[in-house]
């Protein structure tokens, strides 16, 4: 079994809270919009990190990151993109690529909406974890835990973050987390 901490759109900023949520996962999962190269190496030391890189993320995230990320973890085929849309109204590459060969979990964030849904048509589950950052026009920021194990998706949480202010968030750096 493998815990995953997923969070997208932190767009610079890193509520220190997510180590607490985090604490027993075994993965942090970043669906892109990083925002600066510290967050990722921030999230790179707690635990192993894997992320995509966002429209806003240029420079050396761009470098570090993908736009896609596609593996398998506990038997679950898992698809990571920043862009993706949702069921009914996926972004055109990736329903051209849906229709070629579905994962089991595909998630994405930009949107900043958190939204959990089954997708019939594909066979999969969409989950995009709202937005983390404080960037945006939502109003809760927001983080989503689950587990992996046997090929399923089990004991999805979304968690609460507090509402979007003005934190301070993180400054960037200029080297690929480790």
């Amino acid at each position: 079994m493998k815990r995953i901490g997923l969070i997208s759109d932190t767009h610079g900023y890193l509520d220190p809270s997510i180590f607490g949520y985090f604490e027993k996962c075994d993965e942090i999962w970043h669906a892109g919009d990083i925002g600066t190269i510290e967050i990722a190496d921030t999230l790179a030391d707690f635990k192993p990190l894997k992320a995509v890189c966002g429209n806003i993320d240029g420079g050396v995230l761009r470098d570090c990151f993908q736009l896609h990320q596609r593996f398998e973890l506990e038997g679950v085929r898992v698809w990571i993109t920043h862009i993706g849309g949702y069921p009914g109204n996926y972004d055109k590459r990736v329903r051209l690529a849906l229709a070629r060969e579905s994962p089991d979990l595909f998630i994405c964030g930009h949107s900043h909406i958190l939204k959990v849904m089954r997708d019939q048509k594909h066979g999969l589950v969409h989950i995009n974890p709202g937005a983390a950052g404080r960037i945006g026009w939502h109003i809760m920021r927001t983080a989503v835990r689950f587990s992996l194990e046997g090929g399923k998706i089990r004991d999805l949480e979304a968690i609460e973050l507090g509402k979007r202010g003005r934190q301070h968030g993180l400054a960037g750096k200029d080297a690929c987390p480790t």
